[in-house]
């Protein structure tokens, strides 16, 4: 699925398709596990080819706060951040090019960045919680779901204290939320996956 904005498509048809053949690689692709960090660069780029990169940081406190979401033909890494600490975890199998600052694909694809940024902070600043959560989740449909007949599934496998990370909410109101979107008919658990109904997702 290929989330868009208006007048352009965030997908890899759209960022630098036609550019590819000038795309400056500094390394072969690389592959992490879930749960392993992506590593830190202090003058080069990733570029997500597959898999979800979950950008974050934590106060004093070791509180975690996530930053973004990010998936195919994305980019990431540290000279986009002032943010310290930082880190970026791999949400799923992640395949990852490695590309320098000259490199032609990061005209657009910065674009997009900021833009997905907007978007993030658009949903964790609104005021009711339960209206952030309902809107992350279908962001995340958006961006990284899968269309079934009956919705979006989510293939993503994070957990209510992930989710409560990312909208400064606690993991019970999260559990709470989850239960009460599920009676709703809003969203369906599939294991410890989850199903997505709106039409925002299915967009």
């Amino acid at each position: 699925m290929t989330a868009t904005l208006p007048g352009i498509p965030l997908s890899n048809s759209t960022i630098g398709s036609s550019r590819l053949s000038h795309l400056r690689i500094v390394y072969p692709q690389q592959v992490f596990k879930r749960k392993n960090l992506l590593l830190l660069k202090s003058d080069n780029f990733w570029k997500i080819e597959a898999g979800v990169v979950r950008s974050l940081t934590w106060d004093t406190e070791g509180r975690i706060m996530t930053l973004g979401f990010w998936g195919k033909g994305d980019i990431v890494g540290t000279p986009l951040s002032r943010i310290k600490p930082y880190q970026m975890e791999c949400l799923s199998e992640v395949k990852v090019t490695e590309i320098s600052p000259e490199s032609s694909y990061l005209e657009k694809a910065l674009l997009v960045h900021i833009w997905k940024n907007e978007e993030f902070l658009s949903i964790i600043n609104q005021f009711l919680v339960a209206d952030r959560l309902f809107t992350l989740l279908e962001w995340l449909a958006s961006q990284f779901g899968q269309s079934t007949s009956e919705g979006i599934l989510l293939n993503l496998y994070l957990t209510h204290q992930d989710f409560a990370d990312t909208i400064a909410a606690t993991r019970v109101t999260v559990t709470r939320l989850m239960k009460q979107f599920e009676q709703e008919g809003k969203i369906k658990r599939e294991g410890r996956l989850l199903k997505i109904f709106s039409n925002y997702a299915k967009d």
